[in-house]
């Protein structure tokens, strides 16, 4: 079973949204992608803290520190998803389902409907 990560605070997962988006960033262009951004110095303590828990990496390119994500998105995705699945609804991928589906704010169109479709088809003969 996978590790669960510690919690991330809003600004956390901010700046990693922001992380994941680039690839990779110093803490200005950090600070630059912030809608409501702090100040300088707390962007730079984030992400020291970032690194500490082993979120983040960094390089140094001339004076400047690069920092990179040291999770892929796809896996940081499936495990924040698996995180939800397993906190809200006790574990249950159809009651999680369900709400997405229920809740959409827009109208699944048909197209999207058919990939829902055929993903549970797959998973189905595949016995999952």
């Amino acid at each position: 079973m996978p590790r669960t990560p510690p919690s991330l605070s809003r600004r956390e997962r901010e700046i990693m949204d922001i992380l994941h988006r680039r690839g990779r960033a110093t803490a200005q262009e950090v600070l630059g992608d912030m809608p409501d951004p702090p100040s300088y110095s707390a962007v730079r303590a984030h992400l020291r803290l970032l690194e500490e828990r082993g979120h983040v990496r960094h390089v140094q390119e001339g004076l400047a520190y690069v920092y990179r994500p040291t999770v892929a998105r796809g896996d940081a995705r499936r495990s924040a998803l698996a995180h939800v699945v397993k906190t809200f609804f006790s574990g249950s991928v159809e009651e999680a389902v369900a709400a997405l589906v229920e809740s959409s704010r827009t109208k699944l169109s048909r197209e999207e409907l058919d990939r829902l479709s055929d993903l549970i088809d797959r998973a189905k003969k595949e016995g999952r």
